[in-house]
């Protein structure tokens, strides 16, 4: 079960580490993807232990809600880029002004 843990708190670190060094607005979706993904494998792994299918069906929760966001972000991404022409969140942070 531990081997569980260590990996969801790799993906989780890994992708806050990337949604925070990353300047990209595709990469930083990317880096939420893979943090949302490290709560499946927390859910998942904890339904294991328990004979409830409450992890499973929280983990399919999680799954559901982040295609919707993903849509939704490369929407408002393709309308940031349409508009300012880049997808450079400091660049668009700086045009506004």
């Amino acid at each position: 079960m531990e081997y569980y843990y260590i990996l969801s708190a790799l993906l989780f670190s890994i992708g806050l580490m990337v949604c925070i060094t990353k300047k990209n607005a595709i990469v930083v979706l990317m880096g939420i993807e893979l943090m949302l993904n490290a709560a499946n494998i927390n859910f998942v792994a904890m339904s294991m232990t328990d004979t409830k299918v409450a992890g499973q069906f929280f983990a399919l929760f999680v799954i559901v809600v982040a295609a919707a966001e993903a849509a939704v972000a490369l929407a408002i991404v393709i309308k940031l880029y349409n508009h300012f022409k880049t997808v450079d969140l400091d660049r668009i942070n700086q045009l506004k002004g």
